[in-house]
């Protein structure tokens, strides 16, 4: 099976995201479309570990050359961010309860790999356009409270600020974020989301975090002469 391959541009055409819509988080953005692509196969190897975490390394092994199936424009954030900021055509629901639960374990894992870099990078990062300036706590930081503030609401989660920040608190939180997207794709939580879908939510949580977790690598002090 070829990897399916989303292309979408921003409304100026100034940035472009490549996403691989079947993989949770395998996503990359460039000044191109052409270069999005480019850069999405270059980081094949790199997605391979969080796959490797979901048990899906096999499926990944053998999948395909990237195959566009949709060419779209997106919203006004893809051309500042170069990100993803809207469903495709494919992401809506509700999903059959396979594809949720493969969703749901890809993104598991996407949030094991950023668990798992965290505990192995330096402390400060090298600073530079790959990141800015924040050190390594101020990143786990903002992807804790970004998820567990905002995309947590979009399925009826209403988390206190601050307390997925706790070891504890974390592993709370996800366990009450997955429960709540199950149960929003069963019908079991009334209010709808309005521009974003069930599908859409967990790859842009999975990207978010791997995002920042193959950041962090990039930026990586470890074993450099001090």
């Amino acid at each position: 099976m070829p990897v399916r391959t989303v292309v979408e541009r921003g409304p100026k055409d100034k940035r472009s995201v490549a996403i691989a819509i079947d993989w949770p988080g395998w996503s990359r953005g460039a000044k191109t479309a052409e270069l999005a692509l480019e850069t999405l196969e270059s980081y094949r190897p790199r997605y391979r570990a969080v796959a490797s975490l979901a048990g899906r390394a096999g499926d990944l092994d053998a999948a395909g050359p990237i195959e566009i199936v949709e060419d779209r424009v997106g919203t006004g954030s893809t051309d500042f961010w170069g990100i993803s900021f809207s469903p495709s055509a494919t992401e809506h629901g509700p999903m059959s309860e396979a594809e949720l639960e493969r969703g749901l374990t890809l993104l598991q894992a996407a949030w094991a790999f950023f668990d798992g870099v965290a505990a192995r990078v330096s402390p400060e990062l090298r600073k530079g356009p790959r990141g800015g300036g924040r050190n390594r706590e101020q990143i786990i930081e903002h992807t804790v409270r970004v998820e567990s503030e905002y995309f947590a609401r979009q399925v009826g989660l209403r988390i206190p600020v601050g307390a997925a920040r706790t070891s504890e608190g974390l592993r709370q939180h996800r366990d009450a974020y997955v429960a709540a997207m199950r149960a929003y794709n069963a019908g079991m939580i009334t209010r709808r989301m309005r521009s974003w879908t069930l599908p859409f939510l967990i790859r842009h949580s999975a990207f978010h975090m791997l995002d920042h977790a193959w950041e962090m690598e990039d930026r990586d002090l470890s074993g450099e002469a001090g």
